[in-house]
């Protein structure tokens, strides 16, 4: 039988799995390449034999995805399948009239072909967007289910930007093993957090193995969702976080939408920030799309420590990286904070900018004057250290899941911004994780 050659295009993540439980034993298909985008420095590698299976003793190169179409006449490609998240509907289209204009077919796998069925139960905390609340999300469901005497072991959507085979299989059980593990700032940002309250954490790139381990120590697990894509383990409750201060995202983002329709519940996230007219859209959209879905009202209320720093300061506001890159959020946690603690002003960082920051501005123009806390590798944690210490400012506002003060020097007074979910009214969490 005659193999149909793929291409599957990713970002270092879904397109993984996607191949591991579907394309690497397939006697139908030969995948010639990956191609790579959103995160830097992933590709010019490849994806190896050693994860690849016997079809692949070669591995499988992984190739910058611009260019696809040079990659597609290369090899003949039969077929191209979309596997990254996080992108505009109209986005995802662009790329398929591109692959169906140079004659192969564009395809993207359901849920169907690629969820893993686990032995104990799963909560899955997914989104429709980048930076809508669900890294706070996973942390209450995991408090709640702890108060009631389960063990859990969250396992968190890949992020596996260094050695593949080395981090095929990743737990963390203490922040020594960030270290060891050699994580950067997107992973210790979405680690750290489980692992200071008590929580096993697993992570990598064969997410089989990684469940076959994580079931030996979990009454539940807890899958902690990336971006906005959908799980990769069948969920016994599917809890999906919406951002009104965005309306109109929950239906027109891919997979964001997916997660939208599939969802048991539906959090309606920073319901305090958010107007009346952008909440009634959202509201909407969800009623359109999913009204089986029960609606839990949430905010996340900012704690922040010595807030005197900031009255009259010039501050440097520094916020998660993602959520202000491909996430489009104009601001977040630091800002809001500078703005209730009356900083004189928001001092705009790309006069300072250093190394690579220098790229991520020229590609996301509309970040404007906040700090993304771009770390993917070495290089680059020292890039925005470096930036950081050169801003012209009175402090600097941490408002990134973790304590950057830990893993780079700043030399300047800053302060952290906290935030945790906070349910309004019934039902809650509690209530749909009772009833599960």
């Amino acid at each position: 039988m005659t193999k149909r050659k793929a291409i599957v295009m990713g970002a270092a993540g879904r397109d993984f799995h996607n191949f591991n439980v579907f394309f690497r034993n397939h006697e139908g298909y030969e995948v010639v390449a990956f191609t790579a985008t959103q995160i830097p420095n992933i590709e010019g590698r490849k994806y190896p034999a050693q994860l690849a299976g016997a079809f692949y003793p070669k591995g499988i190169p992984i190739e910058p995805e611009d260019r696809l179409p040079e990659l597609i006449r290369k090899y003949e490609v039969d077929e191209v399948f979309f596997a990254y998240s996080d992108v505009m509907h109209e986005y995802v289209m662009h790329k398929a009239s591109l692959v169906n204009a140079l004659g192969a077919t564009f395809s993207l796998l359901g849920p169907k072909h690629t969820l893993l069925k686990a032995k104990v139960p799963v909560v899955a905390v997914c989104a429709v967007r980048t930076g809508c609340g669900k890294s706070q999300t996973t942390r209450r469901v995991a408090e709640i289910l702890k108060a009631k005497g389960r063990r859990i072991v969250a396992v968190r959507h890949p992020m596996p930007y260094g050695d593949l085979v080395a981090q095929r299989v990743q737990r963390f059980a203490s922040v020594e093993d960030l270290k060891k593990q050699n994580c950067t700032i997107e992973e210790m940002e979405e680690y750290e957090p489980h692992i200071v309250r008590g929580s096993i954490v697993y992570a990598g790139v064969d997410y089989a193995a990684i469940l076959e381990q994580a079931e030996k120590e979990a009454d539940v697990i807890l899958w902690d969702g990336g971006n906005n894509d959908v799980p990769f383990y069948t969920p016994d409750l599917h809890i999906v976080v919406v951002d009104p201060l965005r309306p109109g995202h929950e239906i027109s983002y891919y997979p964001g939408e997916t997660n939208l329709r599939m969802a048991d519940y539906i959090i309606i996230n920073k319901e305090v920030e958010a107007g009346l007219d952008d909440l009634r859209v959202v509201l909407t959209n969800i009623r359109s799309n999913n009204p089986r879905a029960k609606i839990i009202d949430a905010a996340s209320p900012i704690h922040v420590e010595s807030p005197e720093l900031l009255t009259g300061k010039r501050a440097l506001v520094v916020e998660d990286g993602p959520t202000l890159t491909h996430g489009e959020m104009e601001f977040g946690a630091g800002t809001i904070a500078a703005e209730r603690y009356g900083a004189s002003a928001v001092i705009d960082p790309r006069p300072f900018l250093k190394g690579s920051l220098v790229e991520t501005f020229e590609k996301y123009p509309e970040i404007g004057t906040l700090l993304p806390a771009m770390g993917y590798g070495d290089q680059q944690m020292r890039d925005l250290e470096a930036t950081i210490n050169a801003a012209d400012c009175d402090v600097v506002v941490i408002g990134t899941p973790i304590d950057l003060r830990r893993i780079i020097h700043i030399n300047k007074p800053a302060i952290r911004v906290y935030y945790d979910l906070q349910e309004i009214g019934r039902p809650n969490l509690n209530d749909a994780l009772e009833k599960f």
